[in-house]
């Protein structure tokens, strides 16, 4: 075995993750085995996150928490990468000198030559210039039975607060046949639920040459097709209308999960237009009108965005409002912050970080008490339940989620009642669970039975069944974690 370690900490969204999940196959390839811990590592990833300020701040903390390991652990070599070194390249190579390497957010498979010891300090590349396939080698560190898929890179939009497309470049959509082969290589590994990601995912297949366009219900459809796969599920989908094709999978079909991932960022018109969202109030109640209606049991997750310039008292009032009445299974709240190459930036009637503040936690509030409720209403009910192994906060107690929970955002499942069962359930495994108890948050049930992914159910509970809110999805810190799988294509 090799006595070449390396460590790797991704933060931000699960789009980072992938990209740090391709870093550790291209590490493994270079003879690297992964170390859990960074004290024990020659070589430590911190993959940062530069969307707004607060991650930034994070991130830094982080590169210098890991710089310490040079002075005091076995690292000889400390590398950033992702969307904060695509962003400050220039600045964080002169206020950062403990940083041996930087890679931009296209560059994944550049630390390579780093590893190889051939490499410049700064190769930082243009944005646009690489898009995750089926042969990106990658090693998967999500927890058991579950990955992230990203189907797209970048994004054509011009909303004003946002400064994505500069970091990611334009959107760049993969072909349906890459992305089925990646699922079904996933699936012949023990995964059972996949998570379709991109920065605008509606807007799927729209920039590919005429003869190629496609829609996102076809791929959609392509993937839930792959033999053995039990759960889909679709993230960060734009607010406009829905295609028809669409709706009916995540109505209809028995692996589509009735989940919608759909930031609104605002309800009230006069916010929108200054937020560039090219729509108003009367479309979000639309949207939202038309998916409950047609889709049974949907799980809605949104994100709003409070203290924009020019924010008023009432114009936030209307957001509650709003909010109040969609009821709203997961919400995520950020307070704005300006970011410099945003045109947000540039407006005037900037609002006081106190009102901010005050305004989050509002709302934050409001949309808890509301999680609470849905959650509490699931009592009694049985679930369809991924098991994805010991808990963290209870090492003796198993923990899973249901079709509504998202991994790493929503909340958990706490199971009990294993030691009827013939054997333990293992992590990603599908099980079914009677809710016994229910927290704003997670909930905790007893496994009845063990279940196939043919005899999983597409019917869940009562329409709005709900967990975590908020809480989890702001923003992922993960120290990277290596499943035991082999690294062919992208175990």
């Amino acid at each position: 075995m090799t006595d070449k370690t390396i460590h790797f900490i991704s933060l931000g969204c699960p789009k980072n993750r992938v990209d740090s999940e391709v870093m550790l196959g291209v590490a493994e390839r270079e003879g690297y085995r992964h170390g859990a811990a960074p004290d024990g590592a020659d070589v430590i990833v911190v993959n940062a996150c530069g969307f707004i300020d607060a991650a930034k701040k994070e991130s830094v903390d982080t590169i210098l928490a890991m710089a310490d390991h040079k002075a005091t652990g076995r690292c000889s070599r400390l590398v950033v990468a992702g969307c904060l070194s695509q962003r400050h390249p220039d600045e964080l190579a002169a206020g950062l000198p403990e940083v041996d390497h930087f890679l931009g957010s296209s560059d994944m498979l550049a630390l390579g030559s780093v590893l190889r010891g051939d490499a410049d300090r700064m190769l930082v590349g243009n944005p646009a210039d690489w898009l995750v396939a089926a042969e990106s080698p990658r090693r998967l560190s999500s927890h058991a039975g579950s990955a992230y898929v990203k189907i797209a890179e970048g994004c054509n939009r011009s909303c004003s607060f946002c400064v994505i497309p500069s970091l990611r470049g334009k959107q760049r959509s993969r072909r349906i046949p890459d992305v089925v082969r990646e699922v079904e290589e996933l699936v012949a590994r023990g995964v059972k639920e996949v998570n379709l990601v991109s920065q605008d995912t509606i807007a799927y297949g729209r920039d590919l040459p005429a003869a190629e366009s496609r829609e996102l219900a076809e791929l959609v459809h392509a993937v839930a097709e792959v033999k053995g796969l039990a759960w889909v599920r679709i993230f960060y989908l734009y607010p406009e209308k829905l295609s028809e094709p669409l709706v009916e999978l995540l109505a209809e079909h028995p692996r589509v999960l009735p989940y919608v991932d759909m930031p609104l960022q605002h309800a009230a018109d006069a916010m929108l237009r200054r937020m560039k969202r090219g729509h108003g109030g009367a479309r979000l109640r639309k949207v939202v009108d038309d998916l409950r209606a047609k889709v049974e049991d949907l799980v809605f997750r949104t994100a709003f965005i409070v203290g924009h310039p020019g924010e008023t008292d009432t114009e936030f009032d209307e957001l509650c409002e709003f909010v109040a009445w969609a009821e709203f299974d997961r919400v995520g709240v950020f307070r704005y912050s300006d970011e410099e190459t945003s045109h947000s930036a540039t407006l005037a009637a900037k609002v006081e970080q106190r009102v901010a503040t005050t305004r989050y936690k509002k709302l934050m509030t409001m949309s808890r008490r509301i999680a609470k409720k849905k959650n509490q209403a699931l009592v009694g009910s049985e679930l369809d339940v991924l098991v994805e192994g010991a808990s963290e906060e209870h090492e003796a107690v198993l923990a899973g989620r249901h079709r509504g929970q998202a991994p790493e955002i929503d909340g958990l499942v706490y199971l009990s009642g294993t030691e009827s069962l013939e054997r333990l359930p293992k992590p990603g495994e599908l099980v079914r669970v009677k809710i016994t108890q229910a927290s704003d948050y997670d909930l905790a049930g007893e496994v009845t039975g063990f279940l196939s992914r043919a005899t999983a159910r597409r019917a869940g509970p009562a329409r709005g069944e709900s967990a975590k809110v908020g809480a989890r999805g702001a923003g992922q810190r993960i120290s990277l974690r290596v499943l035991p799988t082999d690294n062919r294509g992208v175990s």
